[in-house]
């Protein structure tokens, strides 16, 4: 398997629910990592690769609550819940905290291929649009101040004339600014360059009285 081919993280305190597990995951192609404790996989060294996390809701000293909300301030994969001794309030509690599913042992194998198919699918767009969003983070830290200073107007539709004379600055070094802009941000057409900035967050300008 390459290096960024998916893998499926398994933390259960049971040794043969972690086995059965990934000698599941193994047998459906995708490579598997087990754990005995939420300690033990957050100090493991993770690949860089698409993943799902198995997690089992009753753990020693830290919960699998306790770990899904550990692990919400980061890039961390989606859950899928597993447990013997489910009931509704903690189901809830994980789905409403965004676990793709909670699944009560004993479990029906192909609804939990499903589930890791889910989060791995997930999994794959967060990535894709958190490197979507770092390039466009690298391209924008190549604008100079004045640059983004006349990006908002770009992106909000004014003319070079009206952007000059809410800036103060002469009309063709607005026209020289926005080709740099263009250029740096790697943006072929002003469409291109406003979704651009929505996903970046920079608010457009509004028309001056």
């Amino acid at each position: 398997m390459s290096p960024d081919s998916p893998i499926v993280f398994v933390v259960d305190d049971d040794y043969r629910v972690r086995e059965a597990l990934c000698r599941l995951i193994s047998s459906i192609g995708l490579r598997a990592a087990a754990f005995g404790s939420a300690a033990e996989f957050l100090e493991s060294e993770k690949p860089d690769a698409p993943a799902c996390l198995i997690l089992d809701l009753q753990l020693p000293r830290v919960s699998g609550l306790e770990l899904q909300q550990e692990l919400a301030a980061g890039d961390a994969p989606p859950i899928v819940f597993i447990t013997g001794h489910g009931d509704v309030p903690s189901s809830v509690r994980a789905m409403k905290a965004g676990a793709i599913e909670f699944l009560s042992k004993p479990f029906n194998e192909q609804e939990l291929l499903q589930a890791i198919d889910a989060a791995i699918t997930l999994d794959r767009e967060a990535r894709r649009k958190r490197s979507e969003l770092a390039e466009l983070q690298q391209h924008y830290s190549l604008l100079t101040p004045r640059e983004r200073e006349v990006l908002p107007f770009v992106v909000a539709g004014f003319a070079n004339k009206q952007t000059a004379g809410d800036l103060g600055i002469a009309e063709n070094t607005i026209g020289v600014h926005r080709g740099q802009i263009m250029r740096k941000m790697g943006a072929r057409s002003l469409a291109e360059l406003v979704r651009m900035a929505d996903k970046l967050g920079i608010a457009r300008t509004s028309a001056q009285a």
